[in-house]
């Protein structure tokens, strides 16, 4: 139990942040109001997303909420098989935090806050980097232990 420390202190701030973000967005900005925060590269944009990334699937919070859920539990599965790889346990942390922090959003509000406007890229937020981080850190982690393993076994053929 005690290895649960380090996804919960990862995916916990990072809800959080998320979360306290959002909350100065809406404060301060109405639906669709942008203020330049690098003109002509970052804005602070307040967009309600009714979809999942890149507002694909439109209007249907109803099929993410239980989506997210899933991937939840999908997640602290995975944890539960790879529970002593620090580095997996980062990575799923990320995705946790992301998946927690954009959840959160669907249920309170119905849609989720972007607010990370780059005008060339589609608009996100805490949570949708957090996710993307976590992806990466996995592809990575996984293909580097695939790759570990060959060599194992590629050791073991030619000893």
């Amino acid at each position: 139990m005690k290895r649960i420390y380090l996804l919960l202190a990862i995916a916990i701030p990072i809800t959080v942040l998320d979360q306290i973000a959002k909350w100065i967005v809406r404060s301060n900005l109405k639906p669709w109001e942008s203020k330049p925060i690098i003109p002509g590269f970052l804005y602070l944009s307040h967009v309600a997303n009714r979809g999942a990334a890149f507002g694909i699937m439109r209007g249907l919070s109803w099929l993410l909420i239980p989506i997210s859920i899933l991937a939840i539990v999908f997640i602290f599965l995975y944890y539960k098989a790879y529970r002593k790889d620090v580095w997996m346990r980062i990575s799923l942390g990320f995705l946790l935090g992301g998946a927690l922090g954009n959840l959160i959003d669907r249920v309170r509000l119905g849609y989720v806050v972007d607010f990370v406007d780059l005008r060339w890229w589609p608009s996100f937020n805490l949570a949708d980097a957090s996710v993307c981080i976590g992806a990466i850190l996995l592809a990575y982690r996984l293909g580097f232990r695939k790759v570990k393993e060959d060599e194992e076994k590629w050791r073991d053929i030619n000893a």
